[in-house]
């Protein structure tokens, strides 16, 4: 049984304020470090500490209320110039709020948290009383039991912690359960409506699930997301002024529609509406936008915890590196700020542990000391850019080749055909490495797969460019929301299915002379460029009933091909409906037309599976007589 029942609305409270507390007073120690006498960090950092301690206390989280306590009393003296912040202070400082974090996660769990290292405390007892030596510098947070004496609870002295009685609707203290994912191979879709399957699929119950523990239940050994969502008042007062718009614009057309119903059909009335059903169109669509940006969130939220972790490698790594931020202030759809953690935490690693240059090789090659990296986001269109860019060295695009080569992952012939983008994209292939960049830290390639991979499964892509002697950036870009996905229609016979529009370049007929077979596969030469072409019923593992008529120029990060389509239906904005307990192979989702009718949107690099040619055909199985009668090649 929980250690907080009843008091799940508060301790979650508690969590997200104290969580994003604890992220800012990691950065500030940071800053704190480069200006150890800003008395204003010292006093900000206080009074995070004070707050974390006093909503602690409402908790009863003795053994949280008492190290923070402690770590407030050091710096308390440091703002008050009894004590000058050294590196040993700051290392323990540090180690101080990473157990903290560790008790959030007690916290998290339900149970309270256990008491802080004996060593660490030990620590901070002397770093207060002034007699911290380098020897104990570096005392690390472990579970250990040792309890010191409590402190006090909150206090109401004005010091900055909110007023906890006062806290917004505390949202679920558990979260909604997660349905596991049943993984059906894309040949095993009948390609006679496949709506029905979806529908049926949609309908299922959670309940139905084995490991389903209630209504409130957390499935066991599943690790759960943060469901809730911070939201500006003001844009709820937008989401509800727009819908009593529409309420009052639905009244207007049911008067309308009345006066028809009663022979009231002149010109002016229809024209009326007209009118409201225009307003109508707009309101609905200023609507949906207002929904979708109660979604987005400051990325600043993801970003402020990555100076601390760039700090402590490149003090661990002996490398005097400072992580600059820019764009905090840009908005990112609130469901791809966990998932783009893990891969920007890898990034920043690789660059640090092996981009960036050691002191002595930068003074060698006429660099300062210290290295910038940059971290940055920003919108262009309807699309964000995320930046992670060294100083460093760069990187060799012959020795990337090399070592792909002597890795077998790619042969002699295809490391000469290759330029430098291409070479830069090596580093994403399964178990690429070199042997001059390979650390227990991190190394670049070593893990860049799952980096794209994770990206990828945003609908995002990931870009590299570098210069030698200078440095390397990595480009993410992500789409603004996943909850709208600009698609293009297509059709295999009469079935429409959608394929994502930021993978088209251009949509070319197919005519029998233009094809060509290259290799035992259909190719077209597209502007000097030979692309393979890949039927999508092929992909499907449906039947090639008739000749393709069209093809869709497509582009992914590792290639560009033809796929081949009966016809096209045009483009829409798809609102995606997400498949939790049945996902096809290669289907990212469905959206609805505007006839009712249910669309797989196909997830293309699933379904191509990172090597598109071994799914293409010959000519002569891609071209058709009427009869559909095989021509020889």
């Amino acid at each position: 049984m929980s250690d907080f029942a009843g008091m799940e609305d508060l301790l979650q409270d508690f969590l997200l304020e104290a969580g994003d507390l604890l992220s800012d007073v990691d950065n500030k120690l940071v800053d704190l470090e480069r200006a150890p006498d800003d008395r204003g960090l010292l006093n900000e950092i206080f009074r995070g500490f004070h707050t974390i301690k006093g909503g602690a206390g409402f908790l009863n989280a003795t053994e949280l209320v008492t190290l923070c306590h402690l770590t407030e009393n050091l710096f308390d003296k440091l703002r008050n110039g009894e004590l000058r912040v050294t590196a040993e202070s700051m290392d323990v400082i540090l180690s101080a709020t990473g157990s903290v974090r560790d008790m959030f996660g007690a916290l998290e769990s339900g149970t309270q948290p256990r008491a802080g290292d004996p060593e660490l405390i030990d620590s901070l007892k002397r770093a207060i009383a002034g007699e911290l030596g380098s020897a104990s510098a570096k005392a690390e947070p472990a579970p250990a039991a040792a309890p010191a004496p409590a402190a006090p609870a909150a206090s109401a002295d004005g010091s900055g912690e909110p007023d906890w009685d006062l806290l917004h609707q505390a949202v679920s203290g558990l979260p909604a359960v997660a349905e596991p994912t049943v993984v059906v191979e894309a040949s095993a879709i009948p390609k006679e409506k496949p709506e029905e399957i979806i529908k049926a699929a949609i309908g299922r119950r959670a309940t139905d699930k084995p490991g389903y523990n209630g209504p409130t239940g957390r499935r066991d050994s599943e690790k759960q997301r943060d469901n809730s969502i911070r939201v500006d008042t003001t844009r709820l007062d937008q989401v509800l002024n727009l819908s009593g718009e529409i309420g009052l614009t639905k009244n207007r057309l049911n008067a309308l529609r009345s006066q028809i119903l009663n022979g009231d059909d002149d010109p002016e009335t229809m024209h009326a509406l007209d009118v409201a059903v225009s307003q109508l169109d707009l309101l609905v669509s200023d609507l949906q936008n207002a929904v979708m940006k109660t979604r987005m969130q400051p990325i600043g939220r993801l970003f402020q915890k990555y100076p601390r972790i760039a700090r402590d490698l490149a003090r661990n790594l002996g490398k005097d590196v400072e992580l600059v931020l820019a764009g905090e202030d840009t908005e990112i759809d609130k469901t791809m700020i966990e998932d783009l953690s893990d891969p920007i935490i890898h990034l920043i690693r690789n660059a640090v542990d092996h981009g960036v240059e050691g002191k002595a090789e930068r003074l060698a090659n006429g660099k300062s000391e210290k290295s910038i990296l940059r971290l940055e986001a920003r919108q262009e269109g309807d699309h964000i850019i995320i930046l992670v860019a060294d100083d460093g060295r760069g990187m060799n695009a012959e020795k990337l080749r090399a070592s792909a080569v002597s890795k077998g992952l790619i042969t002699d012939e295809e490391a000469n055909t290759m330029d430098e983008r291409q070479s830069y994209n090596l580093v994403f292939l399964p178990g690429f490495s070199t042997a001059g960049v390979v650390s227990d830290v991190s190394g670049r390639g070593v893990g860049m797969d799952v980096v794209r991979t994770n990206i990828q499964k945003l609908n995002g892509q990931i870009d590299i460019k570098s210069t030698a002697g200078q440095g390397t950036s990595f480009i993410i870009s992500l789409p603004l929301t996943l909850a709208i996905l600009p698609v293009l229609l297509v059709r295999l016979g009469d079935q429409p299915l959608a394929v994502p529009l930021s993978m088209v370049r251009e949509i070319l007929p197919i005519t029998p002379d233009e094809v060509r077979e290259v290799g035992g596969r259909a190719t077209m030469v597209v502007r000097g460029e030979v692309l393979p072409i890949i039927p999508l019923a092929n992909l499907l593992g449906w039947p090639q009933e008739t000749q393709p008529e069209y093809g869709v120029l497509m582009q992914t990060a590792e290639q560009s091909f033809i796929l081949a389509i009966d016809s096209f239906a045009g483009r829409e904005d798809a609102v995606i409906k997400s498949l939790d307990d049945f996902r096809p192979k290669g289907v990212a989702g469905v959206t609805t037309l505007s006839n009712g009718q249910i669309v797989l949107i196909l997830d293309m690099k699933e379904l191509l599976g990172g090597v598109g040619e071994r799914h293409g055909v010959s000519r002569a199985v891609l071209i058709q007589e009427p009869n559909k009668k095989l021509l020889a090649a």
